[in-house]
């Protein structure tokens, strides 16, 4: 590099590479090399376009700045006295894998070259270099660190949010099903998600990715049905311009957007069947044709799919192909139900309470009447019912703890069906109940429940007397009767 013209340009260079390679931080660059006019060299113009700049002639001090200072980029000489730069950059990826590598030579040849970027180093200049093949060296070995760095912190946030610990739950249901979604993550396999609506099988299927080799890749969900079978095969495979009516602009589908990563199926078992074949085909073929098109595109995804129905049995009955049940079901997993789940719901209940009351006013606990409500009650909206329920009780709730008043009535009816009783205590002295009958005393509380339930959903329900009847699960001459019976306006 000639170092009469290094000052003259290196002001024209500097703007156009920090606008074509934006950073957030000044990066530091360790500069390698026996001779010291070649470091001052590299140091002033990597210095005026913006980088903080190290140089040393001695490789074992070189090792040492790579270890306590931890620089973005290291470049090295590829001969010197006491050891060459392929030794010197093998070393420094075992301490950052990350950190790209650029060897520079007096000696360049063919063979010193493929043996340099085949040993991992990013880019190989021949001395003597212009001050532009530096540069632009340089910003494209940073750029492509940020690229990773950013790569490694999207894939932490992905774990710390889908990762296995953050789905909670102790029970040895769960547990079993945990298992399987760990062995499932580190195959390439499909997975099919079995399980009722609400109990998570999406979370489930994000965690997979989240803890698979494609998660720094793309996870597509595909809600089967939501939409009619035209819409759905053009989400699913794009179409081409004027392919119909509306189509006016070239669409990929969500199929080549996940293309490396990972797609979801939900709600499979609702997929028309005449879009079942060309899905079945896309599977086999890794190809798609966009709707309109005549090119076949290559696509390299990961299937889950997830459902709440028996496929096995739709397909038995021939509402689903069996080949392509086969095609997406090479790992199954069913997840349990909540009310399946014992003693996790009181661990979901206090997660969501500690979600929704973080950094605001709002209750800290739940009564021991209050858990043994929420865990008695068998949860038919499953995970999703429970979030919703706690969600609305801490609306509701004037209270440090939550109580059974902040529950919904239907949740405390269906809580005590089935519930063990508590342990009868006997009544006050001037209780008038001591003096009935248990025949008796049995017929006046489930009437005083019975008239504080009505009450208290007629008043959620704005006085709307067929809404009220929807929530309490009877007719509206049955609230009617319940109505005049307990003397309620």
């Amino acid at each position: 590099m000639d170092d009469c013209s290094v000052e003259n340009r290196v002001a024209s260079t500097a703007q156009p590479a920090q606008r074509l390679w934006p950073r957030l931080r000044m990066e530091r660059i360790l500069i390698l090399d026996d001779e010291t006019d070649m470091i001052e060299t590299c140091r002033r113009v990597l210095t005026a376009v913006g980088h903080d700049c190290v140089g040393t002639t001695d490789p074992d001090d070189a090792l040492e700045k790579l270890e306590s200072d931890r620089p973005d980029l290291l470049l090295t000489d590829l001969r010197m006295p006491s050891m060459d730069g392929i030794g010197l950059m093998r070393r420094a990826r075992e301490i950052d894998p990350a950190r790209p590598v650029i060897i520079f030579t007096a000696y360049a040849t063919i063979e010193s070259a493929v043996a340099a970027v085949r040993e991992g180093a990013f880019d190989y200049l021949a001395k003597p270099f212009s001050l532009e093949q530096l540069t632009v060296a340089v910003e494209r070995a940073l750029a492509q660190r940020r690229l990773t760095l950013e790569n490694q912190s999207l894939r932490e946030q992905l774990l710390r949010t889908y990762g296995f610990e953050n789905i909670i739950g102790r029970s040895a249901a769960l547990h079993r099903a945990f298992e399987m979604v760990r062995k499932a993550a580190r195959s390439e396999a499909n997975v099919l998600v079995l399980g009722e609506s609400g109990v998570g099988k999406e979370l489930i299927a994000r965690a997979i990715h989240a803890n698979s080799p494609r998660a720094s890749r793309p996870f597509v969900p595909v809600d089967c049905a939501s939409l009619p079978e035209n819409l759905l095969e053009s989400e699913l495979f794009g179409h081409e311009k004027g392919a119909f009516s509306g189509a006016s602009a070239l669409k990929p589908g969500l199929m080549e957007t996940a293309d490396k990563g990972t797609i979801l199926f939900d709600e499979i078992g609702e997929m028309p069947q005449g879009l079942q074949a060309k899905l079945l085909r896309a599977l086999q073929e890794r190809r798609i044709r966009r709707v309109g098109g005549t090119r076949e595109i290559a696509i390299d995804v990961r299937v889950v799919s997830a459902t709440n129905r028996n496929l096995r049995e739709l397909a038995a009955r021939g509402e689903f192909r069996d080949d392509l049940f086969y095609r997406i079901n090479v790992i199954d997993i069913a997840l349990p139900p909540l009310r399946d789940r014992k003693g996790d719901v009181t661990l979901l209940a206090y997660t969501f309470l500690r979600n929704f009351t973080e950094g605001r006013p709002g209750p800290r606990g739940f009564t021991p009447d209050a858990l043994g409500l929420l865990e008695a009650y068998p949860w038919p909206g499953n995970i999703r019912e429970l979030r919703n329920v706690v969600e609305r009780a801490c609306a509701l709730s004037d209270n440090e703890m939550i109580s059974p008043a902040d529950l919904p009535p239907h949740l405390v009816a269906g809580g005590m069906v089935g519930a063990e009783p508590p342990l009868p205590t006997a009544p006050a002295a001037n209780d008038d109940t001591s003096r009935l009958t248990l025949k008796e005393a049995k017929e006046r509380w489930i009437g005083q429940l019975e008239a504080a339930y009505v009450a208290d959903v007629l008043r959620r329900e704005g006085g709307n007397v067929s809404q009220a009847a929807r929530v309490a699960g009877v007719d509206r001459k049955t609230l009617h009767r319940l109505l005049n019976k307990h003397r309620l306006r």
